[in-house]
Parts: C-alpha cells; sequence; structure tokens
C-alpha cells in the first residue's frame, strides 16, 4: 500500500469519527502541532516510529505530547491506534490528508501562484477571482517569487497547473516554429 493512500485512509476515518462529533477543526489543529513537532524534533519521529523501544514508553511519549498540547480524547485515540499498528510515522502525511479534506469540505482549495516579480494588490485579487471561477471554490492563495521564470506567472490549484510564464509561451513558439 502506498503512503498517500494510507494516510488517506485515516484521514478519511478520522474525518467521519470528527465530523459526527463537530470538532474537526480541532482535531485539525491538534493534528497540524503533532505533525510539527516531528518536524522539529526528528529524534521524536525516530523514537515514535521504532518499534525497537517499548511500545509503552512510546505511548507514554505520546500521551505527554497529547496533554502538552491539550488534545481531546479522539485525538488521543486516534494516535493510539496509530501507534498500535505501527502507524505513527505517518501522522504528518495523515495530518496533510485530513487539511485537504478539511479544506474540500469547506469548499475551499490551496492556490500556489509563482511569478516572476512581486504581484500587486490588484494583480492578486484578479488572479484570485480568475482561479476561483475556473476552480469553482474559494481558493486560498499562497505566492512567490521565481525570477527564472522570466515574466508571467504559475498558478498551482489542487493538482491542476495554469502555466502563463513567459518562459512557457517562448518555449512553444519555439516548437511551432521548429516544425
Amino acid at each position: 500500500m502506498q503512503a498517500g493512500s494510507l494516510a488517506r485512509r485515516y484521514a478519511r476515518a478520522l474525518m467521519d469519527l470528527a465530523g459526527k462529533a463537530g470538532n474537526v477543526d480541532k482535531v485539525a489543529s491538534e493534528l497540524r502541532d503533532l505533525a510539527g513537532a516531528y518536524k522539529t524534533s526528528p529524534e521524536l519521529g525516530e523514537v515514535l516510529g521504532n518499534a525497537s523501544y517499548p511500545k509503552a514508553k512510546r505511548r507514554a511519549i505520546v500521551d505527554a505530547l497529547l496533554t502538552k498540547l491539550g488534545a481531546q480524547p479522539l485525538t488521543k485515540t486516534f494516535c493510539n491506534l496509530l501507534l498500535d499498528k505501527e502507524r505513527l510515522a505517518a501522522v504528518p502525511d495523515i495530518s496533510r490528508e485530513f487539511d485537504a479534506m478539511v479544506e474540500a469540505r469547506a469548499g475551499r482549495v490551496a492556490a500556489e501562484v509563482v511569478s516572476a516579480t512581486p504581484l500587486t494588490a490588484a494583480q492578486v485579487t484578479q488572479l484570485t477571482a480568475t482561479l476561483e471561477k475556473l476552480s469553482g471554490k474559494k481558493v486560498v492563495l499562497s505566492k512567490r517569487e521565481d525570477p527564472n521564470l522570466l515574466g508571467g506567472v504559475v498558478a498551482k490549484v489542487g493538482d491542476t497547473v495554469y502555466d502563463g510564464s513567459l518562459r512557457t509561451q517562448l518555449r512553444v513558439l519555439r516548437d511551432e516554429l521548429s516544425r
């Protein structure tokens, strides 16, 4: 089974439970915090994901961490299940998938826009409106600059890429002229 598929299955099951309990946003926040702990402390991930450490000690670490984070019982039970199944190392992937499900449930989609130069407020507004029209969802835009584009923008909405960069336009023109 692929890691993405595994994370998606666990995230979907947790989404069902959290949705029934009415605390989806709280669970998402707690998962994000736990995934952040994994990223900031590689040792934590190494200990929790390593079956050679006694399960009781790993459970004590997880319980202490979740208590410090103020996690609710659903999150604690979920993490203990992951520990029992030796899947605790998948928490960052599960958190990412869960966040994507929360966004989809709210009718939002994340979009990343890369431009050669910083965009003006008017350009961001126009680009957001265009991407919302194309996707049919509320767009949460993140932007960054990449001078290698030369000009134009590249927008990634979910899995779809809209490439309006000067570099791509020049490449297409070159391909057409070489025919």
